[in-house]
């Protein structure tokens, strides 16, 4: 793939059988010489305030995300997900990351 432009999915995995959120987005994905990709774009749809909570959530958590491209049931590429301040999304590959994080959480 030297170039999509379209719309893919992100999706985070507590673990492999459990999606906990899915979020649409629209993605441009270039392809360099080396076959190094990264990808920018824009959540499809505007989050609403419960939605954005869940994505900044999980963002805190693990910023590792799979991303589906149209026609796969799942994702099978693990991205790291940055957004910036004006709601743009950059995504580069991950394929070091071996699915597992590590979360503590304060319940007191």
């Amino acid at each position: 793939m030297e170039r999509f432009a379209g719309r893919g999915r992100l999706e985070w995995w507590a673990n492999q059988s459990i999606c906990l959120e899915t979020y649409d987005v629209d993605l441009t994905v270039t392809d360099d010489a080396v076959g190094t990709w990264q990808a920018t774009g824009r959540h499809a749809h505007a989050l609403d305030a419960p939605r954005r909570e869940g994505w900044d959530f999980l963002r805190e958590m693990d910023p590792h995300f799979s991303l589906a491209f149209p026609g796969e049931d799942r994702g099978g590429i693990t991205v790291r997900v940055a957004e910036d301040e004006d709601g743009t999304l950059t995504l580069v590959e991950a394929a070091d990351r071996d699915g597992s994080a590590s979360v503590t959480f304060d319940l007191t």
